[in-house]
């Protein structure tokens, strides 16, 4: 980076060689916000990022992996480990579905015991979410859709080859 770039980039605050150090201080002081309205609640000890799942499961009933996957907008893989987490905190049972591959998670009695203060929480951040983003210069939510679309499209490793093909280990 030239010097020029470098102080147009610190004027203005990091630059985009820090994006993930900064996406992960923002979902960081998100998390920990929801987190002690949660302890407020006395939902000490659900995650944030576990509600979207309960919600879902409460919507929808008993649901594959792959639906929980698509309802949340994760991958199969962060749904698989995220209901193993549930499971073994006791707010979702895991059977197998009819394809043995299949594995179909439901909400414990005392997931469903939560949900009148998770949906309450639920409602109250999502304003808030869009009280922030009526702050912004562009909505964040769209920002990230944006981002998401283009990661798929072309993912990061791709970009970074074209930058830097010599970093770049050649396929087997």
């Amino acid at each position: 980076m030239s010097p020029t770039a470098s102080a147009a980039s610190s004027a203005a605050g990091p630059g985009p060689e820090l994006l993930g150090t900064r996406l992960r201080l923002l979902l960081s002081l998100l998390d920990a916000d929801v987190a002690s309205v949660h302890a407020d609640l006395g939902l000490t000890g659900v995650r944030p990022h576990w509600v979207p799942y309960l919600r879902a499961l409460a919507a929808r009933g008993p649901s594959s992996v792959r639906d929980l996957a698509a309802a949340t907008g994760v991958t199969h893989s962060a749904a698989s480990q995220t209901v193993a987490r549930l499971d073994r905190e006791g707010l979702v049972t895991v059977a197998p579905g009819r394809d043995a591959r299949q594995r179909i998670a439901a909400l414990t009695a005392r997931a469903r015991g939560l949900l009148p203060a998770l949906d309450a929480e639920w409602e109250a951040t999502a304003a808030a979410a869009a009280a922030l983003e009526a702050e912004l210069s562009y909505p964040l939510s769209a920002l990230v859709s944006e981002t998401l679309d283009a990661l798929e499209r072309r993912p990061l490793r791709e970009r970074i080859a074209e930058a830097a093909p010599h970093l770049i280990r050649p396929a087997p």
